[in-house]
């Protein structure tokens, strides 16, 4: 009680965020009952026929929830490399430049797709993608058929990948300048001094300055192993593609939403976050184990 008389202020500064939080992240948590039930929009959760562990069992006899799991870990595992070793290398290289107008500009340059919604890019991307947009004409003047970039299994995960790479690495690049800023400029003059070159520099002092930083994020993406980007996907697939582009996220729109099946909807979505609070436990246990990093 004395360090609540003390600490009230703060408590009433956090009264707004955690009713906030309560009213639209715990008190829906009522719903996961439907994912063991065999809902009926029309019955309701206290009329619906309750069967238990039938719609996991489901999930694991469907031959396409496989294929969605499998989707999800490849495009998000993808995404996860990728958007972790690009900034990582862009950094560095825009740490190189020593105009510093150049240097912001750049910066800028990079960062502005992070704040496009994918509603706008889908659009963008599905324009010039087509088999009549400006990347299948550069193609064309080089003698190349035309390539169905969000209609073909082979190239709709490369695209996605890509083009998420593309919107996100400017963002993530700031981390790793943070970094870079917290370099004691002493290790690069005294470097320079015993006769290093600055790829010397870089590859002896840059990167291993970087390496903590890169555990971290490295290790608190593996949260997000089954989180492969509904708007993205949403936005660029099509039944083409479900055989390479349909994730978690998207098939639970299409089971629940659209097909009504809202018990096997929720079973999935149950599985996904079970699976994903899992991974979020063990990578907040390895970035303090090998980083120090932690939260609490």
């Amino acid at each position: 009680m004395r360090t609540f008389k003390k600490t009230w202020p703060f408590h009433i500064m956090l009264l707004p965020a955690m009713v906030f939080l309560f009213l639209f992240s715990y008190l829906p948590m009522s719903g996961i009952v439907m994912a063991f039930q065999d809902y009926k929009p029309w019955l309701g959760i206290a009329g619906s026929e309750w069967v238990g562990l039938d719609n996991f069992r489901y999930l694991f006899e469907r031959e396409d929830s496989m294929q969605v799991i499998w989707n999800t870990v490849i495009i998000a595992v993808a995404k996860m490399i990728f958007n972790l070793l690009v900034p990582f290398v862009f950094a560095i290289l825009l740490n190189e430049v020593r105009k510093v107008g150049l240097q912001r500009s750049i910066q800028t340059l990079v960062y502005l797709p992070h704040f496009l919604s994918w509603v706008i890019l889908g659009g963008i991307l599905v324009d010039l993608l087509a088999p009549a947009g400006l990347f299948n004409r550069v193609l064309g003047s080089f003698g190349v058929d035309p390539i169905l970039f969000l209609g073909d299994n082979n190239w709709f995960r490369l695209t996605v990948i890509i083009s998420d790479v593309w919107k996100e690495f400017g963002y993530n690049t700031i981390i790793f300048l943070a970094a870079l800023a917290g370099i004691n400029p002493a290790l690069y003059e005294a470097a320079e001094m015993d006769g290093a070159s600055r790829w010397k520099q870089t590859i002896h002092i840059t990167v291993p300055s970087l390496i903590p930083i890169t555990v971290v994020v490295g290790t608190l993406a593996l949260g997000n192993v089954l989180n492969a980007g509904f708007d993205q996907i949403f936005n660029l697939y099509n039944p083409l593609v479900y055989e390479t582009g349909d994730i978690i996220d998207t098939f639970v729109y299409r089971t629940a939403i659209l097909n009504g099946e809202m018990g096997f909807g929720t079973a999935i979505g149950l599985f996904k976050s079970v699976i994903s609070m899992v991974l979020i436990l063990i990578s907040y246990r390895l970035a303090y184990k090998w980083a120090g990093y932690r939260i609490f």
